[in-house]
């Protein structure tokens, strides 16, 4: 029998590669933005066009690469980084595996500029699907432009599964944050489709995070510090008045490289606890700094998971510092009642040292001279006869022998007794979850939740798609921070809003300003509401307009509906009742849920055996 193994040629490797280590225009973003940071740059532009799918380009001015170099890097398992296997244990690099610029050359057209310090000449290379087509000598400046076009032009199924632009750029965003956010020293721009959209100058942490998120982000803020000698942690806690129901801002950086761990996230939810409302998410901004022998980051080719020696301690650790930060600057409140709050030490004069007091003696003063001004007063106490407290009740001659006191307890009923009875009522609540209404046939059980998200979905849909909605004016304006990101957002989605009632006095880079609400919407809410919007748009914004205004309506009709638990009158039971069998598709919520069932007589005589 002949043999039927065989090696597969390169370039299908590396399309194989590709697969894991470049999923979409972001993960080609994320790679080439981090050899730019290891080559030493200090000033990295990212360029793109139609959300990656066109164009990426990165230039930076690190210390490039050699004629031999530039050649040699599209090569699989081709690394400057490391050199023997146990440099896996003391990485203070980004890359390592040698894997991303050759999967990325296997799947798009790549145009690399090259040039070190020393070379009067640089190298200008193009490759097409893994191919070389030319390699040339130019005039280039020091550093390294890396141009990605028509990324997956190759593999049309990989290209049909992009999501729509806006999707897209969001990931790109997000990628760019996560290194710009762990490199502040460097100084980051970014580009789409011409037009600037970030540009971070170098500056401490607290600065970038600032000039990244913008806002009220510096107000929000609360350092954290500690060492010990497994762990360092520095950065920045948000206060819980400032939590938010998504987790866009939470940021886990060991050794400057970006992770995402579900384990120490709720050590910082533990610190937060009994301070933060349902659902709402802390925003953390944390530096972690442990020996590189006790991490091993070669757990997946994305880089973003990490093993530790030990995950126990780095949780104390992390829980302790998170919460003695909160109490430290008065945001986690105290219950000590012996405490003397005049006694405190105000946080900014913790490390003054005393200072001696300045003394001011009045040479002037004689303890022996008499004063005048007391000579001149004296306190005579009234002489006059004062009346004796007897005389106030003179004249007063009330006879209590004609008043009679009850005996017994009242026993009359509130209600007359011709009071008509009332009526039944026609539905029930149970565990202030469902709603029971009797039919002919047996009973129905509606969800309550449910049945109110189908209701105000179909209402919100028509106010969109039909007719405006009518408003309810705010006596004072109300104000509501955003991101850049959500802000852009926001204005996309401007005219939607509006329909469903609310009322936009004006946009500004970074807040929102509403004079209008829509009814039966309370202010405390706007911002809980607004935030679920952007959020669901965020994570699956369609293609099609419709499907927009669709999500929209879904993500309020998620936000306002009545939630289990709620109490509800029996008018309100009624009222869901009678407008759930109104909506065009009365037994499935937005999000083919079942919203109700029924019970037959026949099904309860079962239950009893009759």
């Amino acid at each position: 029998m002949s043999s039927i193994i065989q090696l597969l040629p390169d370039h299908v490797a590396n399309q194989i590669a590709a697969g894991e280590v470049v999923q979409r225009p972001a993960s080609v973003v994320k790679e080439l933005l981090e050899n730019a940071i290891d080559a030493g740059a200090s000033d990295i532009k990212l360029i793109c066009k139609e959300a990656g799918k066109v164009l990426i380009q990165v230039i930076d001015n690190g210390k490039g690469m050699s004629v031999t170099d530039s050649r040699l890097c599209f090569e699989r398992h081709a690394t400057s980084k490391i050199r023997q296997a146990e440099d896996l244990f003391d990485l203070h690099t980004k890359g390592f595996r040698g894997e991303a610029l050759a999967s990325i050359a296997a799947i798009a057209h790549v145009e690399m500029k090259t040039k070190q310090d020393q070379d009067e000449l640089g190298t200008h290379i193009i490759i097409e699907g893994s191919k070389f087509v030319s390699q040339d000598v130019a005039v280039l400046p020091k550093g390294t432009s890396f141009l990605v076009k028509n990324l997956f032009y190759n593999i049309p199924a990989r290209r049909n599964f992009l999501k729509s632009d806006i999707v897209e750029l969001r990931h790109i965003i997000d990628e760019f944050h996560r290194v710009a956010l762990a490199h502040h020293n460097i100084h980051f721009t970014l580009y789409h489709n011409g037009s600037e959209l970030f540009n971070l100058p170098q500056s401490n942490a607290r600065q970038r995070i600032v000039n990244v998120f913008a806002g009220k982000t510096n107000e929000k803020l609360v350092p954290i510090k500690e060492s010990t000698d497994i762990l360092t942690i520095s950065g920045f806690i948000g206060k819980p008045e400032f939590a938010k129901r998504n987790r866009g801002e939470q940021f886990f950086f060991v050794n400057d490289r970006f992770i995402k761990s579900g384990y120490l996230h709720h050590a910082i939810l533990a610190a937060y606890d009994g301070l933060l409302r349902d659902g709402a998410q802390p925003s953390y901004f944390l530096y972690l700094t442990v020996p590189p022998h006790t991490i091993d980051i070669n757990i997946h080719p994305t880089k973003t998971e990490i093993k530790f020696d030990d995950e126990h301690a780095l949780y104390a650790i992390l829980r302790s510092a998170a919460k003695h930060s909160l109490g430290q600057f008065n945001v986690s409140p105290i219950l000590d009642f012996e405490r003397d709050f005049n006694l405190d030490t105000p946080y900014n004069y913790q490390n003054k040292g005393a200072e001696t007091p300045t003394i001011q003696v009045d040479s002037n003063f004689n303890p022996f001279q008499e004063d005048k001004k007391h000579n001149q007063f004296s306190y005579k106490p009234k002489s006059e006869n004062q009346p004796h407290w007897e005389s106030l009740y003179v004249g007063l001659n009330a006879d209590v022998s004609d008043v009679h006191f009850e005996s017994e307890a009242v026993t009359s009923s509130l209600f007359s007794e011709n009071e008509v009875e009332k009526a039944p009522t026609s539905t029930y609540q149970i565990h202030k979850k469902y709603i029971v209404s009797p039919i002919k046939s047996g009973m129905m059980i509606i969800n309550q939740q449910r049945a109110h998200q189908r209701i105000l979905y179909e209402k919100f849909l028509k106010n969109i798609t039909l007719e405006q909605a009518s408003s309810q004016q705010l006596l004072f304006h109300l104000t509501l921070y955003f991101s850049a990101n959500e802000i852009k957002l926001i204005k996309e989605i401007k005219q939607s809003l509006e329909n469903t009632g609310f009322v936009f006095e004006e946009i500004n880079k970074d807040s929102v300003v509403i004079s209008g609400l829509p009814v039966k919407v309370f202010e405390s809410e706007v911002s809980i509401v607004l935030e679920q919007i952007v959020s669901d748009l965020q994570d699956e914004i369609p293609d099609s307009n419709f499907s927009q205004m669709d999500s929209m309506a879904k993500s309020l009709a998620k936000s306002l509906a009545v939630k289990t638990g709620t109490y509800l009158t029996e008018e309100a039971q009624e009222n869901i009742v009678n407008k759930l069998f109104a909506c065009k598709e009365a037994t499935i919520s937005p999000f083919n849920k079942t919203t109700f069932i029924t019970l037959s007589v026949e099904d309860l005589d079962k239950k009893f055996n009759v």
